[in-house]
Parts: C-alpha cells; sequence; structure tokens
C-alpha cells in the first residue's frame, strides 16, 4: 500500500498513478489576460502547498517576509529573486530593508492570481532555501 500525505491522484484505466510534482518545479506560464484570477478555494488550496510564511494579503496577492542577519543578505535573495524572475518572465515586487526581504506576487495583467505566482512563491523559497546551505 501506498502511503503519500497530499498527493495529486490520476485515475486511468482503473489505476491510480501519483504524481508528486513540487511547484518550484513548474515552470511559469506567461499571462496573455483575459482570464479570470484563481477562485479564493483554489488559490487556498494551492497556497497550502507552499513553505510557511506566505499568505494572501488583504488585495489577494501572494505575500512573504524572509529575515536575514545583515541587509547585504537580504539584498542576495532579492538579487536570487531577480534572476529567476528573468527567467521566467514573472515580476514580483520586492521590498528590501536591513535584515528584511519582503516579496509580493500576483499576474498584473489579470490583477489576481494564476498557478505561475504559486509555482514562483516555490522557487523563491528553494532559492532562499540554498543561501541556507
Amino acid at each position: 500500500m501506498i502511503s503519500v500525505s497530499d498527493p495529486d491522484l490520476s485515475i486511468r484505466a482503473g489505476v491510480a498513478t501519483i504524481f508528486l510534482v513540487d511547484l518550484a518545479d513548474q515552470a511559469c506560464i506567461p499571462c496573455r489576460g483575459g482570464v479570470p484570477p484563481l477562485a479564493l478555494k483554489v488559490a487556498e488550496e494551492l497556497l497550502e502547498k507552499l513553505g510557511d510564511g506566505w499568505f494572501l494579503n488583504l488585495v489577494g496577492h501572494l505575500e512573504r517576509s524572509y529575515s536575514f542577519k545583515s541587509f547585504g543578505d537580504a539584498m542576495k535573495l532579492a538579487n536570487a529573486v531577480a534572476e529567476i524572475a528573468d527567467e521566467e518572465n514573472h515580476h514580483p515586487d520586492l521590498y528590501v530593508a536591513w535584515g528584511k526581504c519582503r516579496v509580493e506576487i500576483w499576474t498584473h495583467k489579470i490583477d489576481g492570481l494564476t498557478e505561475s505566482d504559486f509555482y514562483f512563491a516555490a522557487k523563491v523559497d528553494r532559492a532562499s532555501a540554498d543561501m541556507n546551505t
């Protein structure tokens, strides 16, 4: 018997196949507009798959603050996020202060959230974890 805490299941030909896909491994898909933002329920389900600290702010954007021991370390994360943003063509708002980097993510074209926003958030978490290893 296979036991997985939160698998994505696909049933094909009567056989259950478990797909465990890390959000950070997904490519951000550029939004062309004209699509609705994610429903709140879907956004909340995806939020549960992100690392601790992410939340939906008052305007419905993904947000997280990271703490550091110096301004330079906060800038290192901001620069890592900038590289990811250019690679993925998905650009968050960043706020950098001494010992802190806050990341705010949403899809500007639809003024709401898409799956790609959650993929990007997971990539930011991965970059932060890589800094601490």
